[in-house]
C-alpha cells in the first residue's frame, strides 16, 4: 500500500504563512493608526490648553507691570526671559497697537504657532500680549515622544511579524503538509493507482480524520472493484457450462451426429431453462442490491409477513410431503414489507429444497428480548444441513457447497437475503448441523412490545 508524501511546506503552506504575516501586520497597523489618532487628538488638546494658560499668565504679569509703572517704565525683561526659557517669544502692545516690548527673536519666529490675549486692568483693556511658541518646552517634549512612539511601533510591528512568521510556519506546515498529502493521494487514485493511500498525515485532528476516511473510502472502493471483477468472472463461469452444452448439442444435430429426438430436445430445453433461471437470479440480485438504497421502512407486523409468505408456498410443501409449522407472535418491525416477504419466501423455498420428504420446516416470529427492541424471524428445517467449512461462504455470490450437487439453483439465494437484511439495518445468523438441519435467524429493529398471535401447523 503506497503512502503519498509531500514537501516540507509546499505552495499552500507558503500562502498560509504569508497570510498569517499579513494579518499580523494589518492588526498592528490598525492598532497603530487608531492609537495614533486618539493620542494625537489628546496631545493637541493638551498643548492648546498649555498655550492658552501660558498666554493668560503672561497677560496677567504684563498687566501687573503696567499697573506698577505704566508702559513707558514697565520692566518686562523678566517676562521675556520666562517665555524664552519655555522656547517661545513674546510681544506686548499698548491699547493703540504700538509695540512697547518684544523678545529679540520674536520676528525670527514668524510662522510658529502663536496666541494673543488682551491685557486688562480693573476691567479696562490696556494692551495685548502675543506669544509665538517654538519647538522647545512641552511641544518639543511631545514631538520627541511622538518620534520615540513611532520607533516603538515599528519595533512592535517587527516583533509581531516575526512571531506571526514563526507561528505561521509551524501551523501552516501542519495544515499544508497534511492537505498536500491528501491531494496527492486523491490525484494518484484518480490516475489509477489503486494502492495510493494518505496514511498518517499528522496535523490537526479533523485533518487526520479526513485522511482516515479517505483511506477507508479507497479500501471500500478496492473491495467493490474486486467484488465486481469476481462477479463478472462468476457469471462467465456459470454461463459457460449451459452455453457449451447448448452449442455442442446443436452442432451435433446440425452435423448429423445426433438426431433431434424428444430426449435430445428436452435436454437442450433444460439447459435453456437453466440459463433463464440464472438470468432471473442475476436480475433479482441486482434488484436486492439496489433495494438497500431504495427501501421504504415502515412499522409492520412481522407475523403477517411470515403468514403471507407461508400461504404462498403451502401447496409446494404439501406436494413435497414436508410439514410446515408456523409459530407466530405479533411483533412490529421497521421494514419494507414487499422486500421482507421476498426474503421470507426465499428462505422457505430454500428450506423446502434441501429438506427430504417427511421432514419439517418451522417459521417463527418473536421479540429478541423482554423489551421487544428487536423483532426476530427464524426459519428452521430438518434438511441435509451445511458442512462447517461451507457455512461462512453460503452468502457469497454463486457459492454452492459440497452438499448441493444435484439440486437446482444458482447459488445467490442467500446472497439476495443478506443484501436485503443489511438494507433493513438488521442482522442474519445461520447455524447448521450436517445431516440434522439448518436454522436462519433474522433480527430487525422493533417498534412494539409483542403480543401472542397464533400457532398453526399443517401436515400433508
Amino acid at each position: 500500500m503506497a503512502r503519498v508524501t509531500g514537501p516540507w511546506i509546499g505552495r499552500l503552506g507558503l500562502r498560509l504563512t504569508l497570510l498569517f504575516v499579513a494579518v499580523a501586520l494589518a492588526a498592528v497597523a490598525a492598532a497603530v493608526i487608531s492609537g495614533s489618532l486618539a493620542t494625537s487628538r489628546d496631545v493637541d488638546q493638551l498643548i492648546n490648553k498649555q498655550r492658552i494658560a501660558a498666554v493668560s499668565a503672561t497677560a496677567v504679569t504684563a498687566a501687573a507691570a503696567y499697573d506698577h509703572a505704566g508702559w513707558a517704565r514697565a520692566d518686562l525683561t523678566a517676562l521675556t526671559m520666562l517665555v524664552s526659557k519655555a522656547g517661545g517669544a513674546v510681544q506686548v502692545r499698548d491699547k493703540t497697537g504700538r509695540v512697547v516690548h518684544a523678545s529679540p527673536d520674536f520676528a525670527a519666529k514668524r510662522g510658529d504657532p502663536q496666541l494673543t490675549a488682551p491685557i486688562s486692568l480693573r476691567g479696562q483693556s490696556v494692551g495685548s500680549v502675543t506669544i509665538r511658541f517654538g519647538q522647545r518646552g512641552l511641544a518639543g517634549a511631545i514631538e520627541q515622544f511622538q518620534a520615540q512612539r513611532w520607533a516603538g511601533w515599528i519595533m512592535a510591528a517587527g516583533v509581531a511579524a516575526l512571531i506571526a512568521l514563526i507561528t505561521a510556519l509551524l501551523v501552516s506546515n501542519r495544515i499544508a503538509r497534511s492537505l498536500d498529502r491528501l491531494i496527492k493521494a486523491a490525484r494518484a487514485r484518480g490516475n489509477g493507482d489503486r494502492a495510493a493511500r494518505a496514511g498518517d498525515v499528522g496535523g490537526f485532528g479533523e485533518i487526520r480524520e479526513l485522511a482516515v476516511a479517505f483511506d477507508q473510502m479507497a479500501d471500500t472502493r478496492n473491495k467493490q472493484d474486486r467484488l465486481r471483477r469476481n462477479l463478472v468472472a462468476d457469471v462467465a463461469h456459470e454461463l459457460r457450462t449451459p452455453i457449451a452444452v447448448l452449442q455442442a448439442g446443436h452442432e451435433a444435430m446440425l452435423d448429423g451426429l445426433s438426431k433431434p429426438t424428444p430426449g435430445n430436445v428436452a435436454s437442450l430445453r433444460d439447459e435453456t431453462l437453466r440459463l433463464a433461471r440464472m438470468v432471473d437470479d442475476l436480475q433479482r440480485l441486482a434488484s436486492a442490491e439496489a433495494a438497500a438504497l431504495q427501501l421504504e421502512l415502515i412499522p409492520y407486523d412481522l407475523a403477517a409477513i411470515a403468514q403471507d409468505a407461508a400461504d404462498g408456498v403451502a401447496e409446494a410443501f404439501e406436494a413435497a410431503g414436508i410439514f410446515l409449522c408456523l409459530r407466530l407472535t405479533e411483533i412490529h418491525a421497521m421494514c419494507d414489507p414487499p422486500r421482507l416477504r421476498e426474503v421470507t419466501t426465499n428462505l422457505l423455498t430454500n428450506a423446502l429444497k434441501f429438506t427430504p420428504p417427511g421432514g419439517s420446516v418451522l417459521i417463527e416470529t418473536r421479540p429478541q428480548d423482554t423489551l421487544g427492541q428487536q423483532a426476530v424471524l427464524t426459519v428452521s428445517d430438518t434438511g441435509i444441513g451445511i458442512p462447517p467449512e461451507d457455512l461462512p461462504k453460503v452468502t457469497e455470490r454463486f457459492f454452492r457447497g459440497s452438499q448441493t450437487f444435484g439440486y437446482a439453483g444458482s447459488g445467490i439465494g442467500l446472497t439476495i437475503v443478506a443484501e436485503v437484511v443489511q438494507g433493513h439495518h438488521g442482522t442474519m445468523d445461520i447455524t447448521s448441523e450436517l445431516g440434522t438441519g439448518t436454522k436462519v435467524t433474522i433480527a430487525l429493529p422493533s417498534q412494539q412490545t409483542p403480543q401472542p398471535r397464533r400457532r398453526r401447523g399443517k401436515r400433508p
